[in-house]
Parts: C-alpha cells; structure tokens; sequence
C-alpha cells in the first residue's frame, strides 16, 4: 500500500520535472524517477521479494527498455501514440543506462531504511 502511494507521487514528480526541468539535468531527474517508479510497481507485483532482487528487476527493465531504443521503435510509436514517448523514451542515452542501475541501488538503500528498524530498536 506504501509502495503503491509512493508510486503516484513519484510519477507525479516525474511529470512535473518533464514539463519544467529542461536539459541533462531534466532528463537525468526523470530517468532517476522512472527507475524508482519501476522499483515501487515492482514492490507492488512481488511484495515479498528481496529487495536485492527488486532492485535488480528494476534495473534490468529500465535497461531493457533503454537498449530497445535502440531499434527506433520507441520513437515510432510515440509519433502515433506521444504518451507512449514518457514510458517508453526515444532515443538511447549510454548516461541513461548507469543512472538506471545508480537509482534503483538508491532507491534500494532507502526501501532498507525506511522498512527495517535501526538495530537498537531490533534488540
């Protein structure tokens, strides 16, 4: 449920930096997000999984959908389709691949602070 709700304001924040954050520093807040959106719907589908796992599901997806940019067809169907451009994206972007796997690891980190107690709390 907490994944959930911070899926929607992250897509909300990632709407908000594509519409008002230009250049590099746009696009590299907006990939940073897309991993983590991707990150929190993976904690929605699979709850129980790892967060090791989640995040390397998250990564993995993100490259994925970056390599099949690749073939252009991203582009294409964003022509008929524009919204299909914010999921999907455009064009590949090397920097986009390591921003990809720095975020989920970021998001990771943080998932790990925020679910698990400090240890004087545990004990």
């Amino acid at each position: 449920m907490l994944a959930g709700a911070a899926a929607l304001i992250t897509v909300g924040a990632g709407l908000s930096v594509h519409a008002l954050v230009e250049g590099a520093v746009g696009d590299i807040i907006g990939d940073a997000l897309y991993a983590t959106l991707i990150y929190l719907l993976v904690v929605c589908a699979l709850p129980r999984l790892a967060v090791g796992w989640v995040a390397l599901l998250a990564a993995g997806f993100c490259t994925a959908i970056e390599l099949l940019q690749i073939t252009g067809a991203p582009r294409a169907w964003a022509e008929s389709f524009p919204p299909i451009g914010l999921v999907l994206g455009s064009g590949f972007d090397v920097r986009d691949l390591l921003v990809y796997a720095g975020a989920s690891l970021v998001t990771m980190l943080i998932d790990v602070a925020l679910t698990r107690p400090p240890r004087a709390l545990r004990e």
